[in-house]
């Protein structure tokens, strides 16, 4: 054999040998993937699990990019090979594979409502950037990224940039990104740099992208092959004496290194996590070195079993990461169907175990039948690699905790609530142009918005810029966690202490609801672990809240060394009007609350966030300031009373109802003379009628108290009587004077048909309560849409 020839078959069992180092991670790097989305120790340690799912596992899709990058990039990179087939392959494999995950996935989307309403702007990001699904985002990733590598830096004769100003330039872009995500919080900080940000956010949901984020580490991977291919040249060669023991030697090396950037990129990590800089956490300044030492170790490792194995493990691991979120939904529908549900599901760890045995079976079934067929081969030949990621706009709908009420019952077609977007907006702007210089919006997003539905409320509003929230309770907060807000969210009632772990994990910030209860928050902090919290003043509402009297209570909780207090704030209770009596009790809260912040102030406490106005309080008094505005209803369109809407007239002039609510007309039949409708036989006709059964009836928040005539919907733009008992899930109308109308058309229960509106005002007035409680208990099964 000849000396070439033996020389190119070292190489090839040395390449093999190094390639399987590469894909007996790959397994590994898929389950990490499934950890992220089910957060394996969030049952017992909040740090810790951030420290696996949001560093450790960040890993992953790295990896992922620089096998792409070791297998595809070195021929273009390095050799100016003019040959474009095998690009254009990978390239339309993982299109093909992309397409197919989008179909796959398309059911799921429908059901989970998450194309109603959106833009053609919006359709175009989903499928090119963000990807429709939320751990979909690598594919489009992958695609764009190897483009703008080969455009970047040319190849064959066209090649005129050198690998060093390629290998600048995709650092510099991934700079970029990292700014725009775990170290978005200083950027934010100076506008001019926040605008182009803000300019990139509404092209991409995240930097983490095929421009910013992948480059990077396709850059790295051909790197990666060019070294050890040298490095096996000199081996196989001959070159060099003590060659094992040099090999030793940097293994040993690259395991320090490993270790120790991992150690720099998990400090790194919890730092920001604590700062809250994070947008989102997906890119660290160290993980490109993780990476560099991680895959030397790869390339280093001598597996002992045969190379074909590989090929299987590349299909495993794309398997599971394409179907591990219907394995999530299978596991939690059987442990919810069969038990025990607290096991499988409330107990993380043995939840993700769990995930990753479906999955892990699943990916084994479907590989055998496509050996079985014939169809065997990996998706990109053993050419690329494959990986995935998470978007947080998504997490509610396969992540951990429990699955929202839109999953748990998506009825298309039976009733439902559209949520205008354009109306949202303006009531935004109006109450904008209430503000005072500096002041900012913290809409109230409790009681799913109002009735609105929290998470797509607080998206859009995100979307307009705002990013502090407040909310009722934890679950609230988690909800909008898990559905991608990334802002400040304020718990504004009690949380239980057996669920203070969800404070910090999902980074909420609680409300001190006096000085036992801050006793009791400071006792579950630790050392720098400090709780997030804002101190509430008890100025006259009797509530919650310390005392504004008790200062020196007020003062303890500020002195409690596991408590991070970055705000006080009070709530008005008489400011829904200006008579003379309301302004002197409001006026005597107002002093109250500013005297105990002089009084912090002087004591060295500074720096902290204010609030008390609501939506009531920004008309009426906005001379009494505040950082914040907790608007509530008025955000929504409405005030609580019509009857208060005189003082507030400015207010209300300019804001537009937001939501509208629809039933489908399910029966419509004729009720003879004499014959009852209903329960109770509360309703007999008089003469012979026409009626229909609406699909929608007080477990959707249709309130029982408009049974028999006191309500009404709108069908055809005219109005049809409640008759009888509105039930729990149907409600009875005549429509006896409406013509032509068939089952299957849609009757307004709240909105605008024709020329006739149902307004929410009218329903709490007929119902005796008000606004508020008609918006906020409108049921969970009725799908929130997003419309014009």
């Amino acid at each position: 054999m000849s000396k070439k020839k033996k020389l190119n078959k070292n190489l090839i069992f040395a390449q093999k040998k190094q390639v399987d180092g590469i894909d007996g991670f790959r397994l590994a790097a898929a389950f990490l993937v499934v950890a992220i989305h089910t957060s394996p120790f969030a049952s017992f340690s909040a740090d810790a699990d951030f420290i696996f799912t949001r560093v450790i596992a960040r890993t992953a899709v790295p990896f992922f990019l620089m096998v792409t990058g070791y297998f595809l990039l070195p021929r273009y990179l390095f050799k100016g090979s003019m040959d474009y087939r095998p690009l254009f392959r990978v390239l339309k494999k993982l299109l093909c594979l992309y397409l197919a995950a989008v179909l796959l996935y398309f059911p799921v989307n429908l059901y989970a409502g998450q194309f109603e309403g959106i833009s053609t702007g919006g359709i175009l990001r989903m499928l090119f950037i963000d990807g429709t699904f939320y751990h979909l985002w690598y594919l489009p990733a992958a695609i764009v990224g190897i483009t703008v590598v080969i455009l970047a830096g040319g190849c064959g004769q066209n090649r005129k940039m050198p690998f060093g100003g390629l290998a600048v330039i995709c650092t510099a872009l991934y700079g970029v990104g990292l700014f725009g995500d775990s170290y978005y919080g200083l950027a934010q900080q100076i506008p001019v740099i926040k605008s182009v940000y803000d300019l990139l956010f509404s092209i991409s949901s995240y930097t983490r992208n095929g421009l910013f984020y992948a480059p990077l580490f396709l850059v790295m991977g051909a790197a990666m092959h060019k070294s050890g291919e040298n490095g096996m040249i000199c081996e196989k060669e001959g070159k060099g004496k003590g060659t094992a023991k040099e090999e030793t030697v940097h293994s040993l090396a690259y395991a320090m290194g490993l270790v120790t950037a991992l150690a720099l990129m998990t400090a790194e990590g919890m730092i920001l996590h604590r700062l809250n800089l994070q947008r989102h956490d997906s890119m660290y300044f160290t993980l490109p070195l993780v990476m560099f030492f991680l895959f030397r170790i790869l390339l280093t490792k001598k597996a002992g079993r045969p190379y074909r194995w590989g090929k299987r493990l590349r299909g495993l691991s794309t398997c599971i990461y394409l179907i591990h979120p219907f394995c999530i939904i299978l596991v939690r529908g059987a442990a919810k169907a069969v038990g025990p549900e607290s096991l499988l599901v409330g107990n993380s760890l043995v939840h993700y175990l769990a995930v990753c045995v479906v999955s892990f079976a699943g990916a084994c079934i479907i590989a055998a039948a496509a050996e079985r067929v014939g169809a065997h081969k990996p998706a990109f030949g053993g050419k690329t690699a494959f990986g995935e990621g998470e978007i947080p706009g998504e997490r509610a709908v396969f992540g951990g905790g429990t699955l929202s009420g839109k999953e748990r019952s998506f009825e298309r077609g039976r009733a439902w609530i559209e949520v205008s977007r354009e109306n949202l907006a303006k009531n935004v702007e109006v109450l904008r142009s209430f503000l005072a210089p500096g002041q900012r919006l913290m809409p109230a997003l409790k009681a799913d918005a109002y009735g609105h539905g929290a998470a797509l409320i607080a998206g859009e509003l995100q979307k307009m810029g705002i990013d502090a929230f407040c909310v009722a309770c934890a679950a609230e907060g988690v909800e909008l966690r898990r559905n991608g807000i990334t802002g400040d969210i304020l718990i504004l009632g009690y949380t239980h202490p057996q669920d203070f772990w969800l404070l910090r994990k999902y980074r909420l910030t609680q409300t001190v609801v006096d000085c036992h209860y801050g006793t009791v928050l400071n006792r579950y902090g630790g050392r720098g672990k400090k709780m997030r919290v804002q101190v509430k003043i008890d100025t006259g509402m009797h509530r919650l809240g310390e005392r504004a009297e008790s200062m020196k209570e007020i003062e303890r909780i500020f002195r409690m060394k596991r408590l991070k207090v970055e705000g006080i704030y009070t709530h008005l209770c008489a400011d829904e009007t200006r008579e003379e009596a309301d302004m002197a009790y409001t006026r005597r809260q107002a002093a109250l609350f500013y005297e105990d912040a002089e009084q912090l102030k002087k004591r060295g406490y500074t720096g902290l966030k204010m609030h008390l106005l609501a939506s009531y309080g920004l008309v009426n008094y906005p001379e009494l300031g505040g950082d914040y505005v907790r608007t509530g209803i008025a955000l929504y369109g409405l005030l609580s009373d019509r009857k208060l809407k005189k003082p507030a007239q400015s207010l209300l002039d300019g804001l537009r109802p937001v939501l509208r609510v629809k039933a489908r007309i399910a029966v419509v039949k004729d009720l003879y003379q004499g014959e009852t409708a209903g329960y109770g036989l509360a309703y007999t006709a008089p003469e012979r009628r026409k009626i229909a059964v609406l699909a929608i009836g007080y477990a959707d928040g249709l309130p029982r108290s408009l049974s028999n005539g006191k309500g009404r919907v709108l069908i055809h733009g005219k109005s049809a009587p409640v008759i009888g008992r509105i039930c729990m899930d149907q409600t009875i109308v005549d429509v006896t004077e409406i013509k032509n109308v068939r089952p299957g058309e849609c009757a307004a229960v709240i909105g605008r048909d024709g020329e006739q509106e149902i307004t929410v005002y009218e329903l709490a007035e007929k119902a005796g309560t008000i606004t508020n409680e008609i918006l906020s208990r409108l049921g969970a099964r009725l799908p929130r849409i997003l419309a014009k």
